[in-house]
């Protein structure tokens, strides 16, 4: 089944005010999935075949980019199968790099597998810089020419990649990927040190290990890759989405109700839910199974974004929706990206007290939200506005929802039922 825009209504009337009661289960995290996806570029006359793969709107863009590509992709009740042929094109799409900037996930695979890339630089979320310097100057170091010409990417490279020793300056998610996966059909070793340690990055040298790849190290901050010159069919699953979970779990507290998540490790995001746990939420954590549920006023607490293990920026504006019900003043530092804050002025519409300096916002608790008309600026916080419409008194309009639908699968019955009233608003 594909999302498609026709399918995705672009607002919500939320009546707020009740409170949240239920189980979730967790989607495939589209964080990881698009890499994952992105990696069956490296095959040659070969088939990745993946499970829990969420029906997102990005996740249908990703597929029609690996399709305009040359690849034949299939995908229905959350299997998707792709065979990639012989021969396929280097040339990505532009009206489909420019919908999501995860696009850029696909310089380092068609790199390495095609000796050529010209990547349109990409769209998505506004977060303010999220360079590709890191990107580029590793895979000049394995040996391919870069230009940047009219807008596009253009990387080239004789023969193959080499492996080369490379340091980030950052731990960037998406440059570990994209190295990961261009390192695979590189000659030789290739290390990257201060990599990204995150889960997502985890499961996809799982799948590329199945595939043939050797690397070893991911999960800490040197990865090594000892390159070979043709990979294999394989098959994986797609992690659980962190993201996801934390957001009903924010949200089920925030409506002073109870949530419970299945399919889900709590390490995958320890760092949140010892802050839930600072301001006083009551934790329930199994094995697979966590239930996040208001039992008294919450507390005031702080957070930094941080690489992983750390506080994940991507459940930034979600918590910092929390912190408005929580006595007392709370502190939100973004040290990920300089424009993720931006939903401040809205939240402040519907009765928050919030103010910015720099990119530290100060929080101080209300007794109560009020239904408001706002905008969802990007995925998260878009996520973010939902929470506060579910948890004010009278009714409240989100529009601009086709952010959110990048990254929530069947958001609307989710929270149905777990007795959200809302309703899509013409």
């Amino acid at each position: 089944m594909e999302v498609k825009d026709e399918m995705l209504p672009d607002k919500l009337l939320i009546h707020g005010g009740r409170k949240l009661n239920g189980t979730i289960d967790v989607q495939g995290a589209k964080n990881s999935a698009l890499p994952v996806i992105a990696s069956a570029l490296l095959l040659c006359d070969e088939t990745l075949t993946l499970g829990a793969v969420p029906h997102l709107y990005d996740i249908n863009t990703m597929k029609q980019l690996l399709e305009s590509l040359g690849a034949q992709v299939s995908f229905e009740n959350h299997h998707m199968k792709i065979y990639v042929p012989e021969k396929i094109s280097y040339n990505a799409s532009v009206e489909l790099v420019r919908k999501m900037r995860a696009s850029s996930i696909v310089l380092g695979p068609l790199t390495a597998r095609c000796g050529k890339c010209l990547l349109p630089l990409p769209g998505g979320c506004d977060l303010g810089d999220r360079p590709l310097d890191f990107h580029l100057k590793a895979l000049t170091k394995m040996g391919a020419e870069v230009e940047l010409s009219h807008g596009s990417i253009i990387t080239s490279v004789n023969g193959r990649l080499k492996g080369a020793d490379v340091r980030f300056d950052f731990p960037s998610v998406g440059a570990t990927q994209n190295i990961m996966m261009a390192a695979t059909l590189a000659e030789g070793t290739t290390y990257i040190d201060n990599a990204a340690k995150e889960p997502e990055i985890v499961n996809l040298a799982d799948t590329l290990r199945l595939m043939g790849a050797d690397i070893k190290g991911d999960g800490t901050e040197t990865i090594r890759v000892i390159g070979t010159e043709k990979l294999h069919s394989a098959k994986n699953t797609i992690m659980p989405d962190r993201i996801e979970a934390i957001t009903y779990l924010l949200a089920g507290v925030m409506t002073e109700g109870a949530v419970c998540v299945r399919g889900i490790d709590s390490n995958l995001f320890s760092a949140v839910l010892d802050k839930m746990a600072d301001a006083g939420v009551c934790l329930d954590i199994f094995k697979n199974e966590i239930t996040a549920k208001y039992v008294t006023p919450l507390k005031n607490t702080s957070i930094k974004t941080m690489p992983f293990p750390g506080f994940p920026t991507d459940a930034q504006p979600q918590f910092m929706a929390f912190l408005t019900k929580a006595q007392g003043i709370s502190i939100v530092e973004e040290s990920i990206f300089n424009n993720r804050l931006n939903h401040v002025d809205d939240f402040n519409a519907m009765g928050a007290d919030v103010r910015v300096t720099d990119n530290i916002a100060y929080i101080t608790g209300v007794s109560s939200l009020h239904g408001a008309s706002v905008h969802s600026f990007n995925l998260r916080a878009g996520a973010a506005m939902i929470m506060m419409g579910l948890a004010a008194h009278g009714d409240t309009i989100v529009s601009d929802l086709k952010h959110v639908w990048r990254g929530y699968e069947n958001l609307i019955p989710k929270l149905r039922s777990l007795g959200a009233e809302l309703e899509i608003y013409e």
